[in-house]
């Protein structure tokens, strides 16, 4: 099992850039392959980015490609997400997400696909 703690969230003006941060428990965190989701009111679980456990292979959603990285260090138990360009339809609470394996399987953007999550941070980028 793994606890997860996001931070890093924010207010942001359009065209700014931010860095989450997701800090796991436990000396087994590079067991787990990770992901970041978003949600903005009234809206469904978006997924935004996911990395395997070595960070040898990262996804993106259509809409965060090109502006978001994902990165991890295991050495510090911690899961990264740099935005930059970032716009007012990128807020939202962002969540990161363990999945109970080393790797991603074919469902990495589906939240179902997770077994842990954090309790959200929260960005707002303003027009």
């Amino acid at each position: 099992q793994v606890q997860l703690v996001e931070s890093g969230g924010g207010l942001v003006q359009a065209g700014g850039s931010l860095r989450l941060s997701c800090v796991g428990s436990g000396r087994s965190f590079s067991n787990y392959a990770m992901g970041w989701f978003r949600q903005a009111p009234g809206k469904e679980r978006e997924f935004v980015g996911a990395i395997t456990w070595s960070g040898s292979r990262t996804y993106y959603g259509d809409s965060v490609k090109g502006r978001f990285t994902i990165s991890r260090d295991n050495a510090k138990n911690a899961v990264y997400l740099q935005m930059n360009s970032l716009k007012p339809e990128d807020t939202g609470d962002y969540y990161c997400g363990a999945r109970g394996h080393r790797l991603l399987g074919l469902g990495y953007h589906q939240k179902d696909e997770y077994d842990y999550w954090g309790q959200g941070t929260q960005v707002t980028v303003s027009s």
